[in-house]
């Protein structure tokens, strides 16, 4: 359903690796792109998907190259530990540096 809504995009799995500290396994985001010219990139907001952007990226792949991820812990992308704290989505506030 959704490659319709994206006519000329591909849909990849992108292996970011792992990203924090004794992480196990690696990061690895769906990302749907298309289109020619300036990287756009369009972040979904929460609880959505890459989907939310169907109406508007075709539009915008006219002059820019559309980036749409599933950010970490939606849609098919890959979903963080739990960290004994139950919290699995990717809402969970970033662990201090420093």
């Amino acid at each position: 359903m959704a490659e319709d809504w994206f006519g000329g995009f591909s849909l990849d799995r992108v292996d970011i690796g792992g990203v924090d500290a004794g992480s196990v396994g690696g990061v690895v985001l769906r990302v749907r792109s298309g289109g020619a010219g300036p990287p756009l990139l369009l972040l979904h907001g929460h609880p959505r998907t890459h989907a939310t952007w169907h109406r508007v990226a075709p539009l915008l792949a006219r002059e820019h190259t559309v980036v749409c991820p599933d950010l970490r812990g939606y849609g098919q992308s890959s979903k963080p530990p739990s960290g004994g704290t139950g919290s699995s989505s990717a809402t969970r506030p970033p662990k201090p540096t420093g």
